[in-house]
């Protein structure tokens, strides 16, 4: 069975059931995939050294085959100014996203680049600013160097957040008021991370742009034009699993 492994941070990544309705647009993903086994490694924080350095693109690496997807999708944290996760765009940023696609080709797998859907961020005035402009910019630039597949979610998420505003986005991100939800009684005001039915929009977006752009055969999609309840059908990982897959899948097996 052919495999897409994905290579992400925190909006990529599947939640926990103790962090709903957050959810990443990769665990979301399977919704519009048939006979296609998804296995998301992403994990929340991960920038483009610090999930290296943690052992997940190892992982991937040692468990990867020939003809296999490895989509890669950073940029969120790599803007933040942590010594961690931090990577200059148009340095260590791109150096970072040659090795993921460079290895991936070394194992007759295939490489393809997401940039990240862009925040949630309006002045005053209610103009949309776009603060992971550069990361975006710079992956665009690497997948012309390196002939990779590129699926730009920030270009898209970007108009799609323009066309609701200011009020309408918070939908789609994680804004709820104090007692709204029983996992968030405080309430909560996140621009960074989306909701179910944000991560599944834009899991449909990524699943369509694998069909037209020809990374997947035809019969692996389903779908693409259904409307869904998030709500309903959007799973949550048991905490306990959340945290056995985080712990196992790093090379050389549990650390």
């Amino acid at each position: 069975m052919t495999s897409i492994y994905l290579a992400g941070g925190s909006t990529v990544c599947s939640r926990q059931r103790s962090m709903a309705p957050m959810a990443g647009w990769g665990q979301t993903l399977p919704l519009f995939l048939q006979g296609v086994e998804v296995v998301n490694c992403a994990r929340d924080g991960a920038g483009t050294k610090s999930f290296m350095e943690r052992g997940h693109l190892g992982w991937i690496l040692e468990n990867i085959k020939p003809e296999d997807l490895l989509v890669v999708s950073f940029g969120l944290s790599d803007t933040e100014e942590r010594p961690g996760p931090h990577a200059e765009p148009f340095g260590a940023f791109q150096t970072n996203l040659r090795r993921y696609v460079n290895e991936a080709r070394d194992r007759g797998a295939h490489p393809v680049l997401v940039t990240s859907h862009e925040r949630r961020v309006f002045d005053r005035f209610g103009n949309m600013r776009r603060p992971l402009v550069m990361h975006p910019a710079a992956m665009r630039e690497v997948a012309v160097e390196l002939t990779v597949p590129l699926i730009d979610l920030n270009e898209w998420s970007t108009g799609w957040w323009r066309q609701l505003g200011p009020d309408g986005t918070k939908s789609l991100f994680v804004h709820l008021a104090p007692g709204e939800h029983p996992n968030y009684p405080r309430g909560a005001a996140d621009d960074s991370h989306l909701r179910s039915h944000g991560a599944l929009e834009c899991s449909r977006f990524i699943a369509s742009q694998l069909l037209v752009q020809g990374m997947l055969p035809a019969q692996f999609f389903r779908n693409l034009e259904t409307g869904f309840d998030a709500d309903q059908v959007v799973e949550f990982l048991d905490d306990a699993v959340f945290d056995q897959m985080t712990k196992t899948r790093v090379a050389g097996g549990m650390k």
